[in-house]
């Protein structure tokens, strides 16, 4: 007979399992935060003994001799998202006195990710603030270094990670909910690339709400986060009469369909709305300035910190609920079906 595999040592999300707490409030009681209930701190207690969970030495000696730098992990990219998410953590850490130290990966796979916490846990960083958007990276981020205080940001599955997202198929019910509202039958959807996953949520979100509304759900139309990408496609969907809503996974999509639907003669809105998705800064200079979801990234950096805080044993002093609500930008670029 083969020998028996060795029994997993628990974790800290085994731990909020079996107590029925968070994450984040197993690593107060840990840290002897005063704002744990005595009951909720001998319930987590019991479940740390029942489990024989021993927290990672490397995270106690880490605690030690902390510095007041958070390192961040992210991808050689331009695109307004990452970009924008890296500017509100590191907002936010200045904030709360703490500097950043950013490793950017060509590649947000395994190897990379490990070798970039290695590389930030060498400068003593007090914790790491993961940039995880696309499917390698969330299959990265299981099996990084536990003595490592980590948050992820927009991973749809972060393990025993603290995970902080914007909801992104919220957002793009809102978008799709405006559409309808205004009259149209039904919203086509310009998609993003499928690996990642703000473009695969705001798809569920897109055909949720038409499925809820009892409308047809045209195919999606897949692309990549560029103005041409919104361009190319806006070159078939200006020849159908049918078409009388376009739904943008994000705003530079939308820059490209505005574009294209100009050059054939196609009024926006008169004859097709168009809603975009992130409300970059140019969204309200465009022509006609767009509808769009906005993001809020500066709170999406906030709550990383915060969340790293109390990870820390100090006082958070910010919500760190996991997911923040998006909101709608009505503008010129949406209006009621023409008749």
């Amino acid at each position: 007979m083969g020998q028996q595999p060795a029994a997993r040592a628990a974790v800290m999300s085994d731990v909020a399992r079996l107590a029925g707490v968070s994450h984040q409030t197993v690593s107060r009681v840990l840290n002897n935060h005063p704002s744990v209930r005595q009951e909720t701190r001998e319930r987590v207690m019991r479940a740390v003994h029942q489990l024989n969970y021993r927290p990672n030495a490397l995270a106690r000696g880490l605690a030690g001799r902390r510095s007041r730098v958070i390192g961040v992990v992210s991808f050689d990219t331009i695109l307004y998202g990452p970009a924008a998410t890296l500017l509100g953590i590191e907002r936010a850490a200045r904030a709360a006195g703490y500097g950043i130290s950013i490793v950017t990966l060509e590649r947000l796979d395994r190897a990379g990710v490990r070798s970039a916490i290695d590389a930030l846990t060498a400068q003593s960083v007090a914790g790491v603030v993961l940039i995880a958007p696309m499917l390698t990276a969330a299959v990265a981020v299981h099996g990084l270094p536990t003595g490592v205080p980590a948050v992820v940001v927009e991973s749809g599955d972060a393990g025993d990670l603290p995970s902080i997202s914007v909801d992104q198929a919220a957002g793009a019910r809102l978008a799709v909910e405006h559409l309808l509202a205004l009259g149209h039958e039904t919203v086509w959807h310009i998609g993003g690339p499928r690996d990642w996953l703000e473009a695969r949520d705001r798809v569920d979100g897109w055909r949720s709400a038409l499925e809820a509304a009892g409308r047809p759900v045209p195919p999606v139309l897949t692309g990549d986060w560029s103005p041409r990408a919104g361009y190319e496609i806006g070159q078939s969907l200006a020849d159908r009469p049918d078409v009388t809503a376009v739904f943008c996974a994000n705003d530079h999509q939308a820059l490209g369909l505005l574009r294209s639907l100009h050059q054939r003669g196609v009024r926006v809105p008169e004859d097709v709305s168009v809603v975009g998705f992130d409300d970059i800064p140019e969204a309200e200079y465009l022509s006609p300035p767009l509808t769009t979801v906005r993001q809020d990234f500066d709170e999406v950096g906030r709550r990383c910190v915060a969340t790293l805080l109390e990870l820390f044993g100090e006082p958070a002093g910010h919500t760190t609920e996991p997911q923040v609500e998006p909101t709608l930008v009505v503008r010129a670029s949406s209006g009621g079906r023409k008749a």
